[in-house]
């Protein structure tokens, strides 16, 4: 009986060390605050019923700091009425203004950016350096660009600078691919298509939205940026025009570690593009020779967003791209020598993400214990998939794959109720909102309510916030390499404009650090070839640094 009560009091002993363990690493949680925030916005596709192939996108998010006050404001792109369809208020996109607290308040009329085209995407940066981020907004009819004048007010230029594309723009991103000072502009566009030419699609004889393949592709869209204020359209000349794609998802990044930037663009049902920067103004088409413009079996896919991140702290960015349900999305390991493997199965990835259809998608470091997570956005296209498909849903649980080390992922299922909404997610942002040293999520949903998504934190965990401002190079920094080391690791982001899938994030560079209480060593690359270093610097904080100026203050 003694023996029994031992084996009984030691059972219960490793019980709660098992629980104690499980609630530590349980510890991170997602809290909807929504509503609590401040913040209404509800997604308006404009169905009628008739099933416009246009209706599926859904549109993007923001994290952007317009106001310069140091707090992360949040905008977020809406639709509009189709035939068939009449609202009693014309839906518009709505811009919040954070007001310090941890709620936002609706300024959209005051601010002008309350556009009632029909909106799919949007990035940020400074295009003319003078200090107030401008905001690029994709349509399907005339694209935006609102000039940030410096008073809380924005004034559409797009016209007057040349960027005002007609077609059916999806993700964007500026990115200074010359390394001139000034930020150029890439616009993955989508399809050719007329809702007067629409046609009746059916799966089973069920009423369904078209398939892509039904519609022509069209050609996406770079800018040079002039330095005037307008913008060339150098698409041909630069070697990156293919009138035949389906553009979806865009994203910048030094993947060849050579200095400047090339991109890569997520095309649905198309071959994906990776572009190398020549360095000379014109880029080469990539994606064959590297190993990431097809499934590993040959295939086009359908890509939708698309990230650049290191998650293996080895120095090279690796990438992925989301993709349909029945398809994986694809996780690429960069091995550094101008080539990517595939590592969806063996990272623990795929497996999860083929019965679901992904979307926006981000590295990060959400429990700031050094290693880069991956989220992904789920939601499928067909309203009625569950009609015609036995595994299908609609509304879906987006996903945050935990980075376990050792190239390996989970599907986090302890993350708290923010994690467990079920919805049609489409865009996502992601910065630290609150400035609490963690990053929080914006998700936007197709035809629904967004969510915002506060970070609870991670105890015992530090981190770095690093915001970057240029003088000879762009003043957005964008392009800015950062590279931190401590204690034999070394972790690398760069700041950049659009990724995903039409949405932008905190411009602030964020690394977690783990269990370490000092860096060692901070080294930044700016894009004009000015490098800089610095020593010793303190964790659990914001710092600012200015280029050929260093740390100007620290927050």
């Amino acid at each position: 009986m003694r023996h029994r009560f031992h084996i009984l009091i030691l059972s219960i002993l490793i019980l709660c060390y098992l629980l104690m363990t499980h609630q530590v690493q349980a510890g991170v949680f997602f809290t909807e605050v929504t509503s609590a925030a401040g913040i209404d916005f509800k997604h308006h596709d404009g169905r009628s019923g008739r099933r416009y192939f246009l209706e599926t996108l859904g549109s993007g998010v923001a994290f952007l700091d317009y106001d310069n006050d140091g707090y992360l404001d949040i905008y977020l792109v809406n639709a509009a009425d189709l035939p068939g369809m009449r609202s009693p208020k014309p839906p518009t996109n709505i811009l919040y203004r954070n007001n310090g607290d941890g709620t936002f308040t609706d300024v959209t009329v005051q601010a002008g950016v309350g556009d009632t085209g029909y909106g799919v995407g949007c990035a940020v940066g400074d295009y003319d350096n003078d200090g107030y981020l401008d905001l690029y907004v994709t349509n399907y009819g005339p694209n935006l660009l609102y000039h940030n004048n410096g008073d809380g007010t924005f004034t559409n230029l797009a016209a007057e600078a040349g960027v005002a594309d007609v077609r059916w723009g999806a993700s964007c991103a500026f990115a200074d691919y010359d390394q001139d000072g000034d930020l150029d502009l890439y616009v993955a566009n989508y399809v050719a298509y007329a809702t007067d030419t629409e046609r009746v699609c059916r799966i089973r004889d069920i009423a369904t939205y078209c398939d892509p393949r039904d519609y022509q592709g069209i050609a996406d869209v770079l800018y040079h940026n002039n330095g005037d204020g307008t913008f060339s359209d150098v698409t041909e000349e630069a070697g990156v025009y293919y009138p035949e794609a389906r553009g979806l998802g865009v994203v910048f990044g030094d993947y060849d570690n050579d200095g400047d930037l090339d991109f890569y663009v997520a095309n649905d049902a198309t071959q994906n593009f990776l572009f190398q920067n020549n360095g000379d103004g014109t880029f080469m088409e990539s994606s064959l020779l590297a190993g990431v413009g097809f499934s590993e079996n040959g295939r086009a896919e359908s890509g939708m967003g698309t990230d650049f991140g290191d998650y293996d702290n080895d120095g090279w960015l690796d990438l992925i791209v989301t993709n349909f349900q029945n398809e994986l999305n694809t996780l690429y390991h960069n091995d550094g020598d101008g080539f990517f493997s595939d590592v969806s199965f063996t990272s623990g990835t795929g497996q999860v993400s083929v019965r679901f259809l992904g979307w926006s998608t981000h590295f990060f470091d959400y429990d700031n214990d050094g290693d880069r997570d991956v989220f992904v956005a789920n939601g499928h296209v067909h309203d009625n998939v569950e009609e015609f498909d036995s595994v299908g849903t609609y509304a879906q649980l987006n996903h945050i794959y935990r980075n376990e080390g050792g190239g390996r992922f989970t599907v986090g299922s302890d993350l708290g109720p923010g994690m467990q909404i079920r919805k049609a997610s489409r865009g996502a942002a992601f910065g630290d909102y609150d400035n609490d040293g963690d990053i929080d999520i914006v998700v936007s949903n197709s035809n629904q309510t967004a969510d915002l998504l506060r970070n609870e934190g991670s105890p015992g965990n530090h981190w770095l916030l690093v915001q970057l401002i240029g003088t000879r190079s762009n003043r957005s920094a964008i392009g800015t390499r950062v590279t931190v080391e401590a204690g034999g690791i070394q972790w690398i982001d760069e700041v950049r404009s659009g990724s995903g899938f039409a949405g932008q994030n905190d411009l602030r560079l964020h690394f977690g650090l783990g269990d370490h209480t000092r860096i060692e060593h901070l080294h930044v690359r700016w894009p004009s070839g000015t490098e800089e270093d610095f020593q010793d610097v303190a964790v659990d904080r914001w710092l600012v640094i200015v280029e050929g100026q260093g740390i100007e203050e620290r927050k």
